[in-house]
This record gives C-alpha cells, sequence and structure tokens, in this order.
C-alpha cells in the first residue's frame, strides 16, 4: 500500500497520520522526514529511482509539498506502476493567490522544474496572468530578468507557511536585482488590481478563428497583409503558448495579433509612428498583448530575445538575414527581384515557396457578383527543425 501525503504547513489533511503510523517505509524532502515515526525507515528524496525501489513491496508513504497531483510526484509514481492513495493538502499556487486575495480560475500555470524557462517565460509575455513553479536557476531572477521590456508585475511567495514566509509584489526589474529564498512560486500578473472577467474553462479561452478579415483591423490604405496570406503564413509561423515571434516591418499589425491571439509572445517591429500606434491600438482592440518596438531593422532587432519564429513583412534581404538564426522564417514578397537573395539569405534552411493570388467575390451593380483579383504575394519560408 503506498500514500502521498500533501503537505502545506496546516494540518495534515484526513487520514494522513493513520498512514504515517501504520508506514514501513517514508520517503520525501529531509525537511519533511521529521514526521516519520520512529519505527518506519526514513529514505530521503534524491534519485527518484533508489527512492522507488525502497517502496516496493512495503507499507510506504511519500511526502510532498502542497497538492501532489498537480505537477507533482503522482504522475512519476503511476508512470513506474504504482496505485497510490493521494491525500492532497492546498498547491503553492493556491495558497499564494490566496495570500493576494485574488482569484485564479483565470490563471495559466506553467512549472520551470526539469525544462527550459525560455516557454514559461513566453507565457509570462502572453497571458495576463501566470502562475510559475520554479526551480533553482529558473526562479523569480531569472524570470525577472527576462521580462525586462513587458509591462508585467511580479509577486513572489516564499517558504509558503514556513517560519520564513514572505509574499513581496515587485516590478520585474527589481526581481532580477536580488536573491530570493527557497521554495518559491512566482505570479506574473499584467495588471495585479484587475479583477478577471467570469470564464468557463481555467487559463482562459482560446482564439475563436484566424485569418481575420482586414475591417479587423485599423490600417493605412492598402497597407495590411491580406487574409488569405496571413492563414498561410500563420500556418508556417505556427504560433502557440509557450512560443516567442516577432513580427519585423510589421505595419498595421495583423500577424503580430493573430500570433498573439493564438497565445503566442509577440514582439512587433516597425519604423513609422504612425503604425506603431496603429499595432497598439489594434492589438488593444483584441485584447492582446503585443510588445512593439519602433525602429528599423535590422538594426531595431539587436537586444530582442531570441524567437521562435519570424514574419519578415517588410524589408530587404538585409533583414532576412538578420533573422536568418530563427528556426522558422516566413517572408512575404510583393517584388520578385527580392525572391533570389531572400532565398540565399535563408540557405540553411529548408526553403518552400508559393505564390498566392486569391480572387475575391465583388458585386456588380446589377446584383451579380464577378472575381475581383488581390495582388500576387510571394509567401517562403524556411525552417531548419
Amino acid at each position: 500500500m503506498l500514500t502521498v501525503v500533501g503537505i502545506d504547513g496546516g494540518p495534515l489533511p484526513p487520514g494522513a497520520v493513520e498512514a504515517l503510523a501504520g508506514a514501513e517505509v517514508v520517503t520525501g524532502a529531509a525537511r519533511y522526514l521529521h514526521l516519520a515515526p520512529a519505527s518506519a525507515e526514513r529514505v530521503e528524496m534524491g534519485p527518484v529511482d533508489a527512492a522507488l525501489a525502497a517502496l516496493a513491496g512495503r507499507r510506504a508513504v511519500v511526502l510532498a509539498s502542497g497538492d501532489p497531483g498537480f505537477f507533482g510526484i503522482v504522475r512519476l509514481l503511476r508512470a513506474r506502476g504504482f496505485a497510490p492513495a493521494v491525500l492532497p493538502a492546498c498547491s503553492a499556487v493556491q495558497r499564494a493567490f490566496a495570500r493576494i486575495g485574488r482569484p485564479w480560475d483565470d490563471v495559466a500555470v506553467v512549472s520551470a522544474h526539469g525544462r527550459a524557462l525560455g516557454p514559461a517565460v513566453n507565457l509570462c509575455r502572453a497571458h495576463p496572468a501566470v502562475a510559475v513553479l520554479t526551480a533553482p536557476g529558473a526562479g523569480p531572477a531569472e524570470i525577472g530578468a527576462a521580462l525586462h521590456g513587458w509591462d508585467r508585475t511580479l509577486v513572489v511567495a516564499e517558504d509558503l507557511d514556513g517560519p520564513a514566509e514572505q509574499v513581496t509584489t515587485v516590478t520585474p526589474q527589481q526581481a532580477a536585482s536580488r536573491s530570493w529564498r527557497d521554495p518559491n512560486v512566482v505570479l506574473c500578473l499584467r495588471d495585479p488590481s484587475a479583477v478577471p472577467e467570469v470564464g468557463w474553462r481555467a487559463g482562459g479561452a482560446p482564439a475563436a478563428g484566424w485569418a481575420l478579415p482586414e475591417s479587423a483591423f485599423e490600417h493605412r490604405a492598402g497597407m495590411i497583409t491580406k487574409a488569405e496570406v496571413r492563414a498561410l503564413a500563420l500556418a508556417r509561423l505556427a504560433p502557440a503558448p509557450g512560443r516567442l515571434i516577432w513580427d519585423v516591418g510589421s505595419g498595421s499589425g495583423a500577424v503580430a495579433v493573430e500570433c498573439a491571439r493564438l497565445g503566442a509572445a509577440v514582439v512587433a517591429v516597425e519604423r513609422r509612428a504612425d503604425d506603431v500606434e496603429r499595432i497598439r491600438a489594434n492589438a488593444a482592440a483584441h485584447g492582446v498583448d503585443v510588445r512593439v518596438v519602433q525602429g528599423e531593422a535590422p538594426a531595431a532587432l539587436a537586444d530582442l530575445p531570441r524567437p521562435d519564429a519570424v514574419f519578415v513583412g517588410g524589408g530587404g534581404p538585409d533583414v532576412v538575414a538578420a533573422v536568418a538564426g530563427a528556426p522558422r522564417v516566413v517572408v512575404a514578397l510583393a517584388a520578385l527581384d527580392r525572391l533570389a537573395p531572400t532565398r540565399h539569405a535563408l540557405r540553411d534552411h529548408r526553403v518552400e515557396g508559393v505564390q498566392l493570388a486569391a480572387s475575391r467575390l465583388a458585386d456588380l451593380p446589377d446584383g451579380t457578383v464577378r472575381l475581383a483579383a488581390t495582388n500576387p504575394i510571394i509567401l517562403l519560408w524556411g525552417e531548419t527543425t
């Protein structure tokens, strides 16, 4: 019989005392093993395989933080063939939001344990409310440093329900400039005072549809990536939660906004001041976050975080060459003479492309319709992965 007991600093969950009293072996972090009875073998949870080997065929208790079924040990135990009874406590995320008196059904929760920090940071850049389960080397300081340029507030909850509990609200820059006590959890909020809308699913609902009509965006006359081109560009960019997309030569920001609607973190780079304001207005109208950088590429790209994919809607082959280090690059071309140098700039990628020439139904005065051609566009995409 294997029982997993969650610990949150308060009284043990119902049934935990009895499970511990009957245990032959108890395993968990060193800070929890004082709960084991004197008669039980105590195994510190270091190398997991060694600890699990001690449990086989014995009455055993695993002591774990918070809710062991939420980014916890229960998944690993089931994967190794155990069928544990679980006695959960409150998760660290639940307790952290309780400390600041905020509902959390709109929150996206990510874990930085045993994986790269980039996807968690990108979700913080994109989503208005995120909780990050941190790890050594992927804690508040690293998260704060990575959020440079994004308007966010961090709430760092240290040693929840422990003797050194502290909940601190800081800017990303402040978080990056100091050390923090483990264990901790980080809440990343766009607006700490906002009351989230009532939703129907935890973490927020996904966007409905893509390749929105041009009328959905404020834009200069004709200066917008057409919906048909955006549809294929989005397919090749593959925006998703945890990914970072650059939209270079963003214009109206239509591609940037569509990527953000699909959950990606987005940086839009645009040199014209009037278009910069349009991008911001379009992002606000669609309820998404887009970081806008005013400047001319490639110089404006120098200090940006590394992207997962790049859309180049404006700029020459020198811009394409500057972004060619990204694993995915999508380029829209109107001028045929740029095709060869653009392909050359992507010579280290597997390059494919099409010419798109859509014709749309247009009304005639007599009530019938005709096909009205849009300008042809060449769409190239290169991938290294």
